[in-house]
């Protein structure tokens, strides 16, 4: 019989065993309390939190981009450069598209002693087309302005041209009785067939696609622009627009990219998104909110990209608190480009007798002075 050392003995052992645990899959494990690390969750929420607040109020990423150069108009312009293509950039304008081979249409619908009225369509991307109305003041000698108005939200062309214009009240026939061509185009908010949230639900594809609802109706104004000002009646030179509430905002965003619009007036929207936000983050209508919203491109930098051009915002003293409050606050911020640069007239802000409506007096007026 052969002898084994017990060393020997206990190694064979110890390799058995080895390999039996192995087999049977009987390991051990560091095992700890989830809950034990729930204080870490709560402070990258805390961290996140307050990084965002930070942010709100830190200027050093808008200060980097925008360097107001005042010593001329032409200075001015050139130092908004960078700001202009970073809010171009944010919304996703101009919208992608394949090139257009389908000319506009103006079909005749009436006429009376003020002009002779047409439904427009514009073709402004493939398949997509700006429609609206456009009139012609009668009896037009030479070249006349143009002026682009822009109803509200829920609203239409029609709303704001017929039966008294409602709140808009002159925003449309004003022009005309001024002896001025006007195009009144309609934007997205409803549709017969589709979900009451059709605005939201287009805007949100869009993003996906690389654009936005409010680049998409940017662009219905500007290459509708480029289509009107080919019309005869039309003096190239002066442009104008003015809009209520949705349309003060596109009053704003549209000549901020346009600089063929001379003069502008935002009605009844300036600072509401700022109010919004200030109240509640997350309470800002999902087609206002774009990269660097608050931080870069808030509304007095907007208007920044109007000056050294001429801009009137109106606020009605008797309009709810987001129409009006913020807008009061913020419209020196928007003065001072224009003072800096000695157009200190070139802006105005209406705090007007009325409501949540356009203030045709004041904006009319300001309209003849700089158009």
């Amino acid at each position: 019989m052969r002898e084994y050392s017990s060393s020997w003995f206990r190694i064979v052992l110890s390799s058995a065993l080895t390999f039996v645990t192995v087999l049977s899959g009987a390991q051990t494990y560091f095992e700890d309390k989830v809950s034990n690390s729930d204080h870490l969750r709560t402070t990258q929420a805390k961290e996140l939190d307050a990084y965002i607040l930070a942010m709100k109020v830190d200027k050093t990423r808008l200060n980097a981009l925008f360097h107001p150069e005042y010593s001329s108009d032409r200075a001015y312009e050139a130092s908004t450069k960078a700001l202009r293509k970073g809010f171009a950039d944010s919304i996703g304008y101009p919208p992608p598209t394949s090139p257009i081979h389908e000319p506009a249409t103006f079909d005749k619908i009436g006429e009376d002693d003020l002009g002779i009225y047409y439904r427009a369509q514009i073709p402004i991307l493939a398949g997509v087309h700006s429609e609206g109305i456009y009139i012609v003041p009668k009896h037009v000698k030479g070249r006349v302005p143009l002026i682009i108005s822009m109803h509200g939200g829920g609203g239409s062309p029609e709303v704001a041209l017929f039966h008294g214009g409602s709140n808009y009240h002159d925003m449309v026939r004003g022009g005309i009785k001024r002896g001025y061509a006007v195009f009144a185009p309609q934007h997205l908010f409803s549709a017969q067939g589709y979900p009451g949230n059709i605005r939201n639900q287009i805007d949100d594809r869009l993003r996906l696609v690389g654009t936005s609802l409010t680049a998409i109706e940017i662009a219905k104004i500007t290459r509708s622009i480029d289509v009107l000002i080919k019309r005869p009646e039309i003096d190239a030179k002066r442009i104008a627009m003015v809009g209520l509430s949705y349309g003060g905002y596109y009053a704003l965003v549209t000549p901020a990219l346009d600089s063929r619009i001379k003069v502008s007036v935002s009605s009844c929207y300036f600072g509401v998104q700022e109010f919004r936000y200030e109240a509640d983050e997350n309470s800002i209508p999902s087609d206002f909110r774009f990269t660097d919203r608050f931080s870069l491109y808030q509304d007095p930098e907007i208007a920044a990209l109007i000056c050294p051009r001429a801009l009137m915002i109106q606020a009605g003293k008797n309009d709810d608190g987001p129409h009006r409050d913020k807008g009061i606050q913020l419209s020196p911020n928007v003065a001072a480009y224009y003072s800096k640069l000695g157009k200190a007239d070139r802006f105005q802000f209406d705090l007007f007798d009325g409501g949540h409506e356009f203030h045709d007096d004041t904006a009319w007026d300001f309209i003849k002075k700089h158009l």
